[in-house]
């Protein structure tokens, strides 16, 4: 009896996970709203041994590069510290971004962050913003809205989308965060 309740809470408990998962990929997959804001913030992802931004540091960067472009904010804070490989993950996105055709002047570096809670910090610190369109995947836009709400007054998501198993991997890995930060509130 015992085992059969062990079975139905594990797998209660991994439909509930999995569930969970796929509603912060949904969710996070809706477009930003139209308008304009004061900056545009990329959150940090891996840098690739070579020194170049990873596929999804890449994706974010074009993106934030596109929006730039169309007006949506005079400023770009690009975050992220230095991980496994150098440059910053900021200097990586910063390169991409410059070849996208956003000036240097449009441009401003956080290089010390280490986690969403620090991108959204110590952007803060480093802009006068206040209303923010952040740039990151779809399956980490709830979660770095949540987070970013502590530091801005109006924060917005543009989310980019990466194939099935990084968008998978990723909401996964999602769930346990985004209660965590919650609770944190």
């Amino acid at each position: 009896m015992a085992r059969r309740w062990s079975v139905i809470l594990v797998g209660t408990t991994i439909a509930a996970w999995l569930a969970a998962a796929v509603a912060i990929d949904v969710r996070g997959s809706r477009a930003a709203p139209d308008g304009t804001y004061d900056a545009i913030v990329v959150l940090g992802c891996r840098v690739n041994q070579d020194g170049r931004a990873s596929r999804v540091l890449a994706r974010r960067a074009r993106r934030a590069a596109t929006l730039w472009l169309e007006g949506r904010a005079p400023i770009v804070v690009l975050t992220g510290g230095v991980g496994t490989h150098p440059p910053s993950e900021a200097h990586a996105a910063a390169a991409i971004l410059r070849e996208h055709g956003v000036p240097d002047d449009a441009m401003v570096l956080e290089e010390r962050s280490t986690s969403t809670a620090e991108n959204a910090r110590f952007a803060r610190a480093l802009t006068d913003a206040r209303r923010v369109l952040i740039v990151t995947d779809g399956f980490h836009a709830t979660r770095a809205a949540l987070v970013f709400a502590r530091e801005f007054d109006d924060v917005a998501v543009s989310p980019v989308t990466a194939g099935p198993w990084v968008r998978s991997k990723g909401a996964l890995r999602e769930v346990p965060l985004l209660v965590r930060d919650y609770l944190r509130r």
